[in-house]
C-alpha cells in the first residue's frame, strides 16, 4: 500500500526537486562569478535548505543530534557511512557552518544541475575510485585546502552507498590523506540513520514516512593519535550508531 501511494507523492517531489535544483544553477554562477565564495556558499545553503524542506512531500522528516561540541576555528574531517543522496545536502545543511567539501565520486561532477556545479565550483573534490593516481592529489588538494582555510572535508570511507543501511567495509586510506597533509584537523564521526529508505524501491518511487538522522559524534584529534587508533575509533563511533531497519 505504501509504495502504491508513493507513486503521485515522488511525482511531485521529483518535480519540486528538479525546479529547485534548476532554479538555483543560474544562481550559483552568477553567485560565484559575480560576488565571489560567500555568496555562492550562502547560495547553495538556502539551496539544500529546500531540498531538506521538501521531504515532507513524501512525509518524511530529518533532523540533527551533536553528541559532543565541535572544536572552533580548527579544520574538520567529518567522516560518515553512505545511504544516499540526501546524505550530502543534508549534510550541507546541518553542518554549514563548517563550510563542508566533499571528496565525491567523479561522475556526479557533471550532468545534474547545481548539484554539480557546486562540486566543481565549492571547493569540493571529484575522485575517480578505478584510478588512484588520479584521487590521491585531489585529496592531498583538500587536505591543505582545509587546513589553510579551517573549513571541513566530508568524506565516506565505504566508497559506495548501503542500500539496506548496513554499513560496508571502510577504506582508511583517503582518510589517511586527509589527515596527512591536514594534521591540525579534528575527525568527527558521522552516523547517517534511514537516508538509505528514500530509495527502498530503487530510483523511482521514493520511500515515503522516512525520518532521516544525522549523529555528529565527539570529535578526535589528530595530532597526537595514532592513525590505527583514529580510524577505528572514528568506525566504531559510527557503526554503533547505525540502524539497519
Amino acid at each position: 500500500m505504501k509504495k502504491i501511494i508513493s507513486y503521485p507523492l515522488s511525482l511531485l517531489f521529483s518535480i519540486l526537486f528538479l525546479c529547485i535544483i534548476c532554479l538555483f544553477h543560474p544562481i550559483q554562477y552568477i553567485c560565484f562569478n559575480v560576488f565571489g565564495y560567500k555568496a555562492h556558499k550562502k547560495s547553495v545553503d538556502v539551496l539544500s535548505y529546500l531540498e531538506m524542506k521538501i521531504l515532507f512531500v513524501l512525509a518524511s522528516r530529518s533532523e540533527v543530534e551533536f553528541k559532543g561540541e565541535l572544536p572552533e576555528g580548527k579544520p574538520l574531517i567529518f567522516v560518515s557511512n553512505h545511504q544516499g543522496l540526501y546524505d550530502i545536502i543534508g549534510t550541507t545543511w546541518f553542518l554549514r557552518k563548517y563550510h563542508p567539501k566533499f571528496v565525491s565520486k567523479i561522475e556526479l561532477g557533471k550532468g545534474i544541475p547545481s548539484i554539480s556545479y557546486n562540486l566543481n565550483h565549492g571547493g569540493s573534490v571529484l575522485i575517480d575510485r578505478k584510478d588512484p593516481k588520479q584521487a590521491l592529489p585531489e585529496l592531498k588538494k583538500l587536505g591543505e585546502y582545509i587546513q589553510k582555510t579551517n573549513r571541513s572535508a566530508v568524506i565516506y570511507p565505504e566508497g559506495t552507498r548501503s542500500r539496506n543501511g548496513k554499513p560496508g567495509t571502510f577504506a582508511s586510506s583517503g582518510l589517511k590523506m586527509l589527515c596527512k597533509y591536514a594534521p591540525d584537523a579534528w575527525v568527527v564521526p558521522v552516523t547517517i540513520n534511514n537516508s538509505w529508505k528514500l530509495f527502498r524501491y530503487g530510483s523511482f518511487p521514493f520511500g515515503i514516512g522516512c525520518n532521516l538522522k544525522f549523529t555528529v559524534h565527539a570529535p578526535i584529534q589528530v595530532k597526537g593519535t595514532d592513525f590505527n587508533t583514529l580510524i577505528t575509533e572514528t568506525e566504531k563511533a559510527i557503526v554503533e550508531e547505525i540502524v539497519s531497519r
